[in-house]
């Protein structure tokens, strides 16, 4: 008998999110893979949960896979969590999961909160047929490449941003697309939780030092229904306490 492979979402923010199910899991395991195990130990303290630790991330995935899929062949149940949100998603875990496949090892997700979700049901745009593109690249001359090729791109866009980028981001996305309706979300699930709707050049002139904090999610219309931009005055704030 095989483990099983657990991908379990954590809370991107409030604690309030966790699920007796990610409890339960976390609690029963013989050992957790960690993107970042000093943040996840106090998220197990905060649980009430005691289990064995070991760090699994980006720069350590390919080589550490190995033992974990090991522990599951030796029958030990084992989780992957990432800093936030759902493993997997712009996070750790693809490898384990294609090894997993491979090998017939029963593979399980908890769910949890994911940003990207969050942020695009709020943004106002269309969310019937969208397109996650995860991290946009760092350097201006890919990052425009990249939004070159996905400029006809007519499904709702989704990056992930930093506060270090993120101003850069809309400057390029204003220059490449055009100035389309778009939402800028932070901080979801926290106490100072804040989505921004207009157009990229009203989200680009209202980010000033007070908004360059936390983790962005940009929401970007597609093509298709990018539309008559709004104007200026049309722009709007939505702060979530």
């Amino acid at each position: 008998m095989t483990g099983r492979l657990y991908l379990v979402g954590t809370p991107i923010g409030n604690l309030g999110d966790v699920s007796d199910r990610v409890r339960a899991v976390l609690a029963s395991v013989s050992l957790v893979a960690a993107e970042d195990t000093r943040r996840t130990r106090v998220l197990l303290k905060e649980l009430g949960v005691s289990c064995c630790l070991t760090s699994y991330h980006d720069h350590n995935e390919r080589t550490r896979f190995p033992e974990l899929l090991s522990a599951l062949e030796e029958g030990k149940d084992v989780a992957v969590v990432s800093d936030a949100g759902m493993p997997v998603i712009a996070d750790p875990g693809w490898h384990i999961i294609q090894a997993a496949i491979q090998r017939g090892i029963q593979i399980i997700p908890i769910p949890g909160p994911t940003a990207f979700v969050l942020a695009l049901v709020v943004s106002g745009l269309p969310v019937h047929r969208f397109t996650f593109e995860g991290y946009l690249p760092k350097k201006s001359g890919a990052r425009r490449r990249k939004l070159e090729e996905l400029a006809r791109e007519p499904r709702t866009m989704i990056f992930y941003e930093t506060p270090h980028s993120v101003r850069n981001t809309l400057r390029d996305a204003l220059e490449v697309l055009g100035d389309r309706k778009a939402s800028l979300s932070r901080e979801l699930t926290k106490k100072f939780e804040e989505t921004r709707r207009g157009t990229l050049s009203a989200l680009l002139s209202s980010c000033d030092e007070k908004v360059l904090r936390g983790e962005f999610v940009l929401v970007v219309a597609g093509a298709e229904s990018a539309g008559t931009p709004t104007s200026r005055a049309e722009f709007g704030s939505e702060h979530v306490q």
